[in-house]
């Protein structure tokens, strides 16, 4: 792919994301930790799988919390008349919407807009043996980076097949050269059936940020070509693909540079999961100037009190619908919008072209 699309960049920061970035393991020993060689095995792997970290008292709310996001959608597409009905005799988390986006596609989309995270899934975030963990990745200044998702992987379901790709290919060029660890939290137990990960092991390792394209099928998804993933990141594509199985109560821990995808949803039930990012608080947000991040931690402060209610008052789906705005052609009846766009559209060479693709 030519180079001169504003995502391309021939800098290589392997020291960014390599064991030579693996902090001094804190002497203090703190709940949740883990063990040296885990956090060694993160920098030489590029991820790693934590089992049995979160118990169900911390899951659970997170799941009711789900149950009350599909019932706000199920109200709101009710009330417009959108669905005949609100399914409510069927199971709240594994089919109910699945029914409302069969009857109306789109639903799922609805779910995985919504930015504003339910506070169960906030302490999750901040969650102190979590925190404690990110701290051996990243060092003791610590805050929530601005891009989170929660994911409703329905079965046979396009829109939430994710291909391949790298964190970066998303993010702006201030992310080339810092550590932006992601959470991969299912609410299932993720196999490879349901549409769990699957990872390109060590494709980190050249601290690259390959060439991407957009817009993978009917997505907003960027790709990136296993040619590219060869040439570029040096993954070889006979030996290097993993899929992982992540238990309930587990997670996968990765960086922004490791090449990964979901696999399709084979099951009769959804898959459940949201993922969460950290920084630097010292360093920029890096995405397109859209969003600050959320400061959790700092060195300098332990008694340093989040500021939720600055981080909130920006929605970042929303922010990057009305960057396009005037662009449009269709003007969605507010509150069902089920467009995606955003500025990683802009910085890639767009290979197809969808309703989602605004430019």
């Amino acid at each position: 792919m030519p180079g001169h699309y504003p995502g391309h960049s021939d800098e290589a920061f392997p020291e960014a994301f390599t064991l030579p970035a693996m902090p001094a393991q804190p002497k203090e020993k703190k709940p949740g930790q883990l063990p040296e060689e885990s956090i060694r095995q993160f920098f030489e792997e590029g991820y790693i799988v934590v089992k049995d970290f979160f118990s169900e008292s911390e899951l659970e709310p997170c799941k009711k919390a789900l149950e009350k996001l599909v019932d706000d959608v199920a109200q709101r597409l009710f009330k417009a008349g959108k669905i005949s009905s609100l399914y409510e005799d069927c199971d709240p988390f594994h089919e109910r919407l699945q029914k409302i986006d069969k009857e109306w596609p789109g639903a799922a989309i609805l779910v995985i807009k919504n930015q504003v995270l339910p506070q169960a899934m906030k302490d999750i975030w901040t969650n102190e043996r979590l925190l404690n963990v990110i701290e051996q990745i990243i060092g003791p200044n610590i805050a929530g980076n601005c891009v989170y998702n929660i994911r409703s992987k329905l079965p046979q379901h396009e829109p939430t097949v994710v291909p391949w790709h790298q964190d970066n290919g998303y993010f702006d060029k201030d992310a080339y050269s810092q550590l932006i660890p992601t959470a991969w939290i299912p609410f299932v137990n993720a196999n490879e059936k349901n549409g769990g990960l699957q990872f390109a092991r060590r494709g980190h390792k050249t601290g690259r940020t390959a060439d991407h394209t957009c817009c993978w099928q009917g997505t907003w998804y960027i790709m990136l070509d296993e040619k590219e993933m060869k040439d570029t990141l040096d993954v070889d594509l006979e030996k290097d693909f993993r899929s992982v199985e992540v238990p309930y109560g587990g997670m996968v821990l990765f960086s922004n540079v490791i090449p990964h995808q979901s696999l399709p949803n084979v099951s009769n039930e959804i898959r459940w999961s949201m993922d969460l990012r950290w920084q630097d608080a010292r360093k920029p947000p890096s995405f397109h100037g859209l969003k600050d991040h959320v400061v959790f931690r700092t060195s300098e402060n332990p008694n340093h009190v989040i500021d939720w209610a600055t981080f909130e008052a920006v929605d970042r789906t929303e922010v990057q619908l009305k960057a396009v705005e005037d662009l449009r052609e269709d003007k969605p009846e507010e509150g069902f919008d089920t467009l995606i766009t955003g500025p990683w559209m802009k910085i890639w060479e767009i290979t197809n072209t969808n309703r989602h693709v605004v430019l």
